[in-house]
């Protein structure tokens, strides 16, 4: 049995929370105000993911970097691969707000979408 204490990110309440485990299943889940932390706390337990957000090189006038995300959770253990995906990538203009930039990236069905429009 082990035991991690961690914060609740579901809402800004950020409730700190004592969770007992064993393997990947959750035990018990104490702290949290409702029942939103004990599910966010029983997934970060079993399987932990997490949207990326960062920026990807872009041949603007505008600006040097285009901000991108994940379209939905990528796995926690797979974010520094992303990253390194990401150092490799070259965006060319005119690019919209929410183009696919990379279908399947590092999960299938996740896309890497742009989130702001550059034109020149």
């Amino acid at each position: 049995m082990n035991e991690k204490m961690m914060t609740c990110i579901v809402c800004p309440r950020g409730c700190r929370m004592k969770v007992t485990f064993e393997g990947d299943k959750m035990l018990s889940c104490t702290g949290n105000f409702c029942k939103r932390g004990a599910d966010y706390a029983r997934a970060e337990i079993a399987f932990p993911v997490r949207v990326l957000t960062s920026t990807v090189t872009i041949n603007s006038y505008e600006v040097p970097r285009l901000p991108v995300k994940t379209s939905a959770p990528i796995p926690k253990d797979k974010l520094f691969e992303a990253m390194e995906k990401l150092k490799t990538l070259k965006v060319s203009v005119p690019v919209k707000h929410s183009d696919i930039i990379f279908s399947d990236f590092i999960s299938k069905g996740v896309n890497l979408i742009s989130c702001r429009s550059v034109n020149s």
